[in-house]
């Protein structure tokens, strides 16, 4: 092979490992960073239904009223090193807590390494982290808070935007806020088709979601919003067959919808290939 050549190779192979060593680096602080987003989501959960301030007073043990010091506030470890109860009055502490901070370390650190070369990054994880605090809330009160919805959206819209100067492709924005509309356009007909079949705080997530969706690629929007349905629908027949829910109690879909979105911002490139493979 000529020298050239060789050193064509060469180039090559050095600059994929940097670019893997990059996207390794960006994983791993992500991660890192979503725990003490997680402990900070917990504080959300509990409060923002409640209408509370997630600012002041700091974090305490809702029994005793003690305020939570920093050594037995560091995400999952403290949890573990109590014994899942208050240091002071020995009151359980819910294992929502550690789930909570280690789901978001995950999927934080799974975002960074899907977009660790993408100025879209700080908006992907904003949406994880409202998807989660979402979920919960939506499975523990049935209902999906407009604190955290409408902020949401503000910011998604300013980091896309941000995202789209920066790599200059106003085309993904553009058609994010299309994605958007059109996600909303098609909740809100189903919301008035069959009201009760979902919340109106379902349509409002709606543009959230079709606005990341959107950004993606139309084939994201339908497909993240197909799963949303298709989970929603495979958990709900089996709650009902093992008789966790009745046919007609309620189902929050909110949780089937952002499982759905994820499932199709981390792995929506493989499943839109899949998919295309089926047409040929």
């Amino acid at each position: 092979m000529p020298r050239s050549s060789c050193t064509i190779t060469q180039i090559g192979v050095d600059a994929g490992l940097a670019s893997t060593a990059v996207t390794a680096f960006v994983a791993v602080i992500a991660g890192v960073y979503g725990l003490v987003v997680g402990s900070f989501l917990n504080v959300v959960i509990y409060r923002v239904p409640r209408k509370e301030s997630v600012v002041k007073p700091r974090s305490h043990c809702p029994k005793c009223e003690t305020p939570i010091a920093g050594r037995d506030n560091i995400p999952v470890v403290s949890w573990l090193i109590l014994g899942g109860k208050c240091r002071h009055c020995g009151e359980p502490i819910s294992a929502q807590y550690p789930i909570v901070e280690l789901l978001t370390g995950v999927l934080f650190a799974a975002v960074g390494a899907k977009y660790a070369h993408s100025w879209a990054l700080p908006a992907f994880l904003v949406l994880t982290a409202a998807l989660i605090a979402i979920s919960v809330i939506d499975l523990e009160l049935f209902i999906i808070p407009n604190r955290i919805v409408y902020p949401t959206g503000i910011a998604s819209v300013v980091l896309l935007a941000f995202a789209a100067l920066m790599e200059n492709d106003w085309s993904a924005f553009g058609r994010a806020l299309l994605g958007a509309v059109a996600a909303f356009t098609f909740f809100f007909v189903l919301h008035l088709v069959a009201p009760g079949g979902m919340g109106f705080g379902d349509v409002r997530l709606s543009f959230v979601l079709g606005l990341f969706l959107g950004w993606l690629g139309w084939p994201y929007v339908l497909g993240g919003l197909f799963a949303g349905f298709l989970y929603g629908a495979v958990i709900g027949l089996v709650m009902i067959a093992v008789g966790r829910r009745g046919r007609r109690q309620h189902i929050p879909f909110g949780p089937f919808l952002a499982a759905g979105t994820m499932t199709f911002v981390l792995f929506g490139d493989h499943l839109v290939d899949w998919w295309r493979g089926l047409g040929q």
